[in-house]
């Protein structure tokens, strides 16, 4: 991985990638408006793959867990995007002027219009950026408040999400980590999820499944490796980032200690 000089301020991130890059961090702690200017970005939210190409604007839904692969163009290419969060400090000022109606649950990551408003906005916070001197932090926040209002007048649906403050409630412990378990987030993020305080989680997951959660996650994400590897003959390369693990070297030695063989000799082998 490779990324040149990114630019990340009052929640404003320019990011500019030469080889393919995969997220550490596999959760969006606030709503984020972002634009693919090069490149390519898939994220899997764990139920569907979203697709993202260059030109393309998108909206992601705060309090999910989501993985990115950020793909640069072939041939030497690079991956860029933009992306802006919007902290609820900034979102609370805003909500009086806006109605909230009843709505479905929406989607981890929502396609937007290639709306001229948008990519006039797009480029000129990029010409901020790129400028010798740096955009000051007033000029920043009036950029971060500027796409909030700006999402609100094109899609006035989007109070409901916007001003939605409320916390994740309290859901099947079971069934969200056994769909979930492959993200790597710690245990507080899950125990944020899934609605509980980080003691009420532990207690509540070792009367489920008998063990303490790091214990079982490392069991469960190793044999979720152990199957990827053997079975679908996928390369540990490729697999200790997509069963939840931070790096290559932890994995394999966990790998090995539990099975007695290293990724790559069971890779050999299948």
């Amino acid at each position: 991985m490779h990324m040149e000089n990114p630019f990340r301020n009052r929640g404003i991130i320019y990011s500019c990638y030469t080889k393919i890059s995969r997220e550490s961090e596999n959760f969006i702690p606030e709503h984020i408006f972002t634009y693919i200017e090069s490149g390519s970005l898939q994220i899997n939210d764990g139920h569907k793959v979203y697709i993202l190409k260059a030109g393309d604007f998108a909206f992601y839904v705060k309090n999910r867990l989501a993985k990115f692969t950020k793909q640069p163009t072939e041939q030497g290419g690079e991956y860029k995007s933009l992306s802006v969060m919007m902290d609820e400090q900034m979102l609370l000022k805003l909500k009086g002027t806006f109605k909230q109606q009843a709505a479905p649950e929406p989607e981890s990551v929502i396609h937007l219009d290639a709306n001229p408003l948008y990519k006039s906005y797009a480029q000129s916070l990029i010409a901020y950026i790129n400028t010798e001197e740096q955009p000051s932090e007033r000029l920043l926040d009036v950029k971060v408040q500027e796409i909030a209002l700006l999402l609100l007048e094109t899609k006035p649906e989007f109070a409901n999400i916007l001003f939605d403050f409320s916390e994740p409630g309290k859901i099947d412990l079971k069934d969200f980590m056994l769909r979930n378990f492959n993200f790597n987030v710690g245990l507080e993020r899950f125990a944020y999820l899934t609605g509980r305080s980080l003691s009420t989680f532990k207690r509540d997951f070792e009367k489920l499944f008998g063990k303490s959660p790091s214990k079982w996650l490392q069991q469960k994400r190793l044999d979720e490796a152990y199957r990827l590897i053997s079975r679908e003959r996928k390369k540990p390369s490729d697999v200790y980032i997509e069963v939840g693990f931070e790096n290559l070297s932890h994995f394999s030695f966990a790998f090995k200690k539990a099975f007695g063989t290293s990724p790559s000799q069971l890779s050999e082998a299948s």
